[in-house]
Parts: structure tokens; sequence; C-alpha cells
């Protein structure tokens, strides 16, 4: 939902999913590894790579847009900030955090609204994710969900937080202008006074099948907080079990989530 709302501003364009930091971490393990690399002279192979990762971030960027800012959109860009600082020094990344018992409850919902589908996920022969509390326990330690929670637990744990800018979901949809004007700020920008909260067009366009079930990046064309289906999808137990296990990010981001 930010990418299409930052979109109607036209200085900045926005992506879908991007695979431009998987472009980049391929490129750093061949680096890493290629024997043509270890038997150069380090520091200049590292000044080399970093010419040549910058030249390819801002050469994708040119070939998408002439606008003077791109947003690109990847979960994966905050815990490789080191990475990302290294030849591009001081990124912006901003990162969209929301109550983990709402997260858990839109994956188990879109699970349910697969009726005539099997995504394969519960396997009753084995015995594997036949219950909630197992679908919820395995996707607490898979991609994307536990992977994302686990990279922001690092993030927060390496200080890489103190350098990125971080909105809460329900913020935005109930304060929408105040959080658009903490993002330009965090850009070193002028806010953009124009954005319409109650017509937001879809931009970002993505093909939700190539993704499963769990794929669903179709935005409501109005900000507005819808009542939290949690409780009663998850039942109260699940939900304590959850709020306990992500303990940590309600300490950081608020415990009105709780």
């Amino acid at each position: 939902m930010l990418s299409n709302i930052v979109g109607q501003n036209p200085v900045f364009d926005v992506t879908p999913t991007s695979g431009l930091l998987d472009l980049l971490k391929g490129a750093r393990h061949y680096f890493s590894q290629g024997i043509e690399f270890q038997a150069q002279e380090p520091q200049l192979m590292d000044k080399a790579f970093a010419g040549f990762c910058r030249g390819g971030l801002e050469g994708y960027a040119a070939g998408l847009t002439d606008k003077p800012w791109l947003l690109d959109k990847s979960r994966g860009w905050g815990i490789h900030y080191p990475f990302l600082d290294a030849f591009y020094p001081d990124p912006k990344i901003i990162c969209m955090v929301r109550d983990p018992v709402d997260i858990f409850c839109s994956m188990e919902r879109n699970l349910r609204k697969a009726k005539l589908r099997n995504p394969g996920l519960v396997k009753p022969e084995k015995m594997l994710n036949t219950s909630l509390e197992k679908r919820l326990d395995y996707w607490s330690n898979s991609d994307p969900v536990g992977l994302a929670l686990e990279h922001l637990q690092d993030i927060l744990r390496q200080g890489i937080d103190q350098q990125m800018l971080f909105i809460r979901y329900e913020d935005l949809c109930v304060h929408p202008q105040q959080e658009l004007d903490r993002f330009y700020a965090y850009l070193g920008i002028e806010s953009y006074p124009h954005h319409d909260f109650n017509n937001v067009e879809q931009i970002t366009q993505e093909d939700d099948r190539v993704y499963g079930i769990f794929g669903d990046h179709k935005i409501n064309s109005k900000v507005s907080l819808e009542p939290s289906q949690a409780l009663d999808i998850l039942g109260k137990s699940l939900c304590d079990k959850i709020r306990r296990r992500y303990s940590w990010l309600y300490e950081r981001f608020g415990r009105s989530y709780s």
C-alpha cells in the first residue's frame, strides 16, 4: 500500500516486489567464491566490485525510470544494509511493520480460501501442519513470515534500525498524512501535499499466481484500517502465544498492538 501512495508523487517511481537485491546478492556470491577474484589484490578487487554493484544498481534504476526517486520494494534490503552501505553509502530503507497476530491471521485466512486447490502445505499422512497451531509454528520458521521476522529481530540486535525508518501499518492506515510526512522527512525532501488517501490507484502490478495462494498484492483504493479478525480466526490462546513469541517486537514498536 505504501508504494502506491508514494507513487502519487510525480517525482517517485515505485516497483512491485523487486528482484534487484537478488541480482546483487548473486554477483556478491560469485565475487566471494570466484578464484579469479581471489587470485588478485584484495583491496583493488573490493574497490572494483563496489563500483560494479553501484553501477549495476544505478543502471537498473535508470532503465526503469527517468524520475529522480525510485522506491524499490524488497523485504531483504534491511538485513543487507551493511552490504548496500559498502557500495552505496547511507542508503535510505523504509520498513513496514504490522501486528504479528494479524499477519498470521492473514496467512490462515488465505489457506482457508483455497477450497478447490491444495497448496501442499497440509500433509495428513505425515501429520504435518494438520492443525492451526502447527501451521502457526510452520509459518514462524519458514519464508516469508518467519524469515522476515527473524531478519527484523537481527536488524534490531545489530543496531541497523537506527539507520532505517519504520512505519507501522496501523499508523499508516489511521494517520496516513502524518506517516507520509515522516517518510519525506527521513529522505530529506519536501513533503507532498496532494496525496489522495481516498483514491489510491494500484500502480504496482504483479501476477499473484506465481506466489500461490498466499500471493495477495491487491490494495484497497481507500486507506483505512479494517478491524482485526485475529481473535475470531486464531483464538485467544494462539494470539497470546504469538505475542509471547514476538514480545521483542511489541517492546520495540509499541504495546498498543497487544
